[in-house]
Order: structure tokens, then sequence, then C-alpha cells
């Protein structure tokens, strides 16, 4: 899809659906995003490793190669882990007692055990997840797809953050940015909390229409003063537009209280755990279910907050498990039942796992050789596991996944061909 000098295609609306590179395999029509800021255990949530348990305590065989380690010094020990694992469905996916909610989903899920990155610290490693660079200034995959396909949904953004209320991730918002894209393409990143948009409420007073005339007005003062290739000035209008659309459509979506209360408990809704989360994951469901292309929810702010079990992965995994298991195993039945997992790719993971060696005796360290992430839905078949990683769970071992085969596996679910998207820059 290459525009000629980014201009041809803002010329009428930069957002208005566009058809796939492939139509003939497009199956999925929007892509949730279930990021577990910090990075998750490969071997305490999907890849079990019997040998590691037997080796626990002892220094790691030289056989297994060396690995960079950001915290931890001198020569640790191998630790083994508290979890146990079964397998679940037909196709036999192995999942820990951390997630048995999930577990009940394993059917749905394509679990990729040997996904790779370069970068083992968070912000570096945060911008690869999203962006396929460990440097800022690249367009997010999200950003990619609005971009490609543009949005189903006239009165609500193509592309969302829903953010963890704990506060902002180490690589903060810009990961998820339109980078070098024209502004339409940024995301719109919503509040955490039961209110995600602040004054969509008309003043008091003011009826919609008196609001639709003065918006008409000043877009036509705005049109008038602004050159005919100022792309910025021209997403900054939309922006205004989708405001006010917003004010009409947004806040029936965002009342979740319009749902049944058996649909809320099947998110953990109304449980002090997983309360907030649960609403998040239920929000998302509700957003494409309106057309939005792309959306992103964040599980994990910053430091302690999240899964980087530096200290203890026993406490920290326990506390970040519980809040995410039901509202996610709640999401994928809740998309299933209403037909629309199989045009919904739900993507699960961090921006790396974990190493199988002890960090202060507790903990495990960051680890970007070898970690699991799983899709569902979207035309993803089920009930498969892809790759893996050695018998300690430290390198990708058979079928090395980069990050960037996510992103490229997203985009062609999509029906988008990663290398058919370009955008003249910078001349």
């Amino acid at each position: 899809m290459l525009q000629a000098e980014g201009a041809q295609g803002a010329s009428i609306n930069p957002l208005a659906p566009r058809p796939p590179h492939n139509p003939k395999h497009a199956p999925a029509k929007s892509v949730i995003f279930l990021f577990m800021a910090g990075g998750p255990s490969q071997m305490e949530t999907f890849d079990p490793k019997p040998l590691l348990n037997r080796l626990s305590g002892q220094p790691m065989p030289p056989s297994f190669g060396q690995v960079k380690r950001q915290f931890i010094n001198g020569e640790p020990k191998l630790l083994g882990t508290k979890r146990t694992f079964q397998q679940y469905g037909q196709g036999g996916i192995w999942v820990s007692d951390l997630l048995p909610n999930l577990a009940q989903c394993g059917d749905d899920l394509a679990v990729i055990k040997s996904c790779q990155a370069e970068a083992f610290i968070h912000s570096s490693a945060q911008y690869q997840l999203f962006t396929g660079r460990i440097l800022p200034g690249y367009p997010s995959v999200g950003s990619w797809a609005l971009y490609g396909l543009g949005s189903e949904s006239a009165s609500l953004p193509g592309y969302v953050v829903i953010p963890d209320p704990y506060g902002t991730i180490e690589a903060g918002q810009p990961v998820y940015s339109n980078g070098f894209l024209p502004s339409v393409y940024q995301p719109s990143v919503f509040r955490a909390g039961k209110k995600p948009v602040l004054n969509l409420e008309l003043p008091p007073g003011i009826s919609l229409e008196q609001r639709r005339r003065t918006l008409s007005f000043i877009r036509e003062l705005d049109e008038s003063r602004r050159a005919a290739d100022d792309d910025e000035f021209s997403a900054r209008l939309n922006t205004y537009d989708l405001a006010f659309k917003m004010q009409t459509e947004a806040p029936a979506v965002f009342d979740i209280s319009r749902e049944s209360q058996s649909v809320q408990d099947s998110y953990g809704i109304g449980n002090a755990v997983t309360d907030d989360y649960g609403r998040r994951c239920l929000l998302a469901r509700r957003l494409v279910e309106k057309g939005v292309r792309f959306v992103t929810v964040v599980s994990g702010g910053p430091a302690i907050s999240q899964w980087d079990a530096h200290d203890d992965i026993e406490e920290n995994h326990l506390r970040m498990a519980a809040r995410v298991d039901k509202p996610i195993a709640g999401l994928l039945k809740d998309l299933k039942q209403r037909g629309l997992l199989d045009s919904t790719l739900v993507v699960w993971g961090g921006e790396f796992g974990r190493t199988p060696e002890a960090q202060g005796g507790k903990g495990r360290d960051h680890n970007n050789t070898g970690f699991t992430m799983f899709l569902a839905g979207g035309g993803i078949k089920g009930g498969v596991s892809v790759g893996s990683t050695d018998e300690i769970g430290l390198h990708a071992a058979d079928e090395p996944h980069h990050l960037r085969d996510i992103h490229t596996t997203v985009l062609h679910q999509l029906g988008l061909e990663q290398n058919a998207l370009s955008y003249l820059h910078q001349g």
C-alpha cells in the first residue's frame, strides 16, 4: 500500500474502511492484544520443565550455553517451579495451576513456546514487542493495522489502549504510538478506572444539535485556513469530529451495566481481585463489537505492580495471574459464544520471559531468548503448541519465532501483507 508522499489516502478520510491486501484470506477483522507488562514466566504458565525442577538449586550446566542477564550476578543456581501442570483439551495444551480458568479454553489457544527478542531491558523490549524495533519513532502494530484497513466505526477510535490503573509501563505511552505515520493513526489511550473517557456528557442546556452546529462552524473556519497538504491539521480536525461523534455512541459502549449479570460474572466483575481487569476485557469486547480495529489491554504498570518477578516469582505470579485468569477466559468464551472469536484475533504475552536461574533466591531475571505467547481466534488453529525451549526453558530450541514474526502473523490474519505496507516519510 504505497501512498505517494502519504497524501493520497488522506485526501478524503484516512480512517475510512479499506479492503485488505488479500481479501481471500482475511479472517480477522479486529485484534485484542492482552499485554502482560513486565514479562511473565514461561516456566510458571505454559512451559513445564521437569529437568529444571530436578536440577533446582544447582548451577546451570555449561551445555545450555551463555545468557545475558540484567541483574543476576555471580554463579546463580537454577530455580524449579512450585506450579503443577496438566494437559487440557483435545490438543493437550499444557497449562499451570496459576491459570485454571484459561486452561478450560485450551482448544482455542495456539501456544507459541519459542518466542525470541533482541532486548532484555524493559523499555527497549516493550518497543520491540509493539513496533518490532528496539528504538522509539516507529509505528506500533496497532497503528499499521489502522493504516492498512482503516476503521469500521465512524463514532469510536479505530485503535484504543486501555492501561492498567497502577500506572504507566517503563516505555510509556509512546510505545503504542503511530511513529512516523500521520497522527490520525495514533491510538486513543483511555483512562484507567470506571470512566475511560472524560467529558462525554453535553454541558447543561446544550443540545446535541447545538453542538453539531458549533462544530460545523469551527470546521468551516479551520478549513478556510488549512493548507492543502497539511496532514497533521487534517488529523486534528478528524479528532474533533470523532470527539463529537463519541458523545453520541461511546457512553452506551462504556456502560457495562447493560450486560447481563451472568456475562459480568463470567469476567469476574464484582470480585475485588478480578473486577478491574474484567471490566477492561469486557470493554475490549464491546469495542470490537462496534468496529474498533485494534484494542490493547494492559496488565501491569510500573515496577512492582507488573509481572516483573525479580524478588519472588511465586508471590508475584500468584498475584498477577489471579487478576487476569478469569477475565481472559471470560473474554474468550464470550467472544466465542457471540460468534466474534472467528473474526477477532486475541494475542497474549509480555515483552520477554524469565530466566530458569534464581535471582536473589526466589525471583527470576529477564529472559529474551526463549519465552511464551499465545494466539486465539481470528482464523488461528487452536489446541496446538508451536515450537519449544530447551530442557530448562532458557533458549528457544525448535522453531524459534522472533517478535516480528508475531507481527507478521497478526497482519496476515487481518489480510495485510507486511511488505506491502509502506509510508514515505522524511523525504
